[in-house]
């Protein structure tokens, strides 16, 4: 199905596609990007449809609004987004209170090259871990451990992640930081500031809605 820049993120009308009245949000069952989007509808108390999609028998209107498939998917009447970023800068705006980014450019700036790094950098050893070989997910785990130690400094010096209060990079990284243990990534006592950044941020209501029950069994208790 081609598309061109005038169509982009619209709704493609199909023969299998039913109309979407209300805000929806396909969804992978335990993935981060996914998660992040999720994460983003709590903290802002969105009342949304959830379609959580089994990647093996996705649901038909799915292709016709993204062909690619790709998760996590939002559809808001004829809009269709489907880059986890797109997603969550759309949400912020779409829903501005609270806010997830900063006011001022200089620290909006920091918070999207800190997703961005986070993405870059730390996601792919999460993919590592969960499918490449014993040897490979091993030296994932370790470099995971070395790169979260290396940042510790940055979770003394806020409450958040890299801004004073709750924004968009919290929504992507503290989904990694849930996984942790269910990846086999033991921190030290060290990583203190790490852990109770966390915590932190899974004591909020918001946190426990954002999860699939896949999620809330990564972690005991």
């Amino acid at each position: 199905m081609s598309t061109t820049l005038a169509t982009w993120g619209k709704r493609k009308p199909a023969a299998t596609s039913r109309v979407r009245t209300v805000l929806t949000l396909f969804s992978g069952r335990n993935d981060l990007a996914s998660h992040c989007a999720r994460l983003v509808l709590a903290a802002k108390g969105v009342s949304y449809d959830l379609v959580v999609v089994d990647p093996n028998d996705p649901p038909e209107d799915l292709a016709d609004l993204n062909p690619s498939q790709t998760l996590p998917t939002l559809v808001d009447r004829d809009l269709v987004l489907y880059d986890v970023n797109v997603i969550a800068e759309y949400l912020d705006e779409r829903y501005p209170h609270p806010p997830l980014m900063p006011v001022d450019p200089l620290s909006r700036a920091r918070v999207r090259l800190g997703v961005v790094r986070l993405q870059q950098d730390w996601f792919p050893f999460v993919d590592t871990i969960q499918t490449g070989t014993k040897s490979t997910a091993e030296t994932a785990r370790k470099r995971l451990r070395e790169a979260l130690m290396g940042s510790v400094p940055v979770f003394k010096a806020a409450k958040f992640f890299l801004n004073t209060e709750m924004s968009l990079a919290d929504c992507a990284l503290a989904p990694l930081v849930w996984r942790l243990p269910s990846l086999g990534v033991v921190l030290p006592k060290e990583a203190q500031p790490i852990t109770d950044y966390g915590e932190r941020i899974f004591r909020n209501p918001g946190f426990l809605r954002s999860m699939t029950d896949d999620e809330k069994a990564l972690r005991p208790g």
